[in-house]
């Protein structure tokens, strides 16, 4: 294996990690802003006040994602392994 492309399906690998995970990120950053916004302007100092939309919202989009996340996975993964195993010799 070629050192070249074992760094190529790394990268590839890496960069579709993120693709994957960049909806949550998103959503979870814009929640988090409004509601440290709110105990700000509120001065409402309530830990769970923060976690409790947090995740809701993570639960409901996972829910809403779900068929596009197990697609996108099998479809990488698939792609991945014949591609690792084409160049095994």
């Amino acid at each position: 294996m070629n050192p070249e492309l074992a760094i190529d399906i790394f990268k590839g690998v890496i960069i579709f990690s993120l693709y994957v995970v960049a909806p949550f990120l998103g959503v979870m950053l814009v929640i988090g802003f409004a509601m440290s916004l709110f105990q700000s302007v509120t001065s409402i100092q309530e830990q769970t006040l923060t976690f409790a939309p947090k995740l809701l919202a993570l639960a409901g989009l996972l829910i809403a994602l779900a068929p596009w996340l197990l697609r996108s996975v099998t479809e990488f993964a698939t792609t991945m392994i014949t591609r690792i195993s084409s160049l095994g010799v």
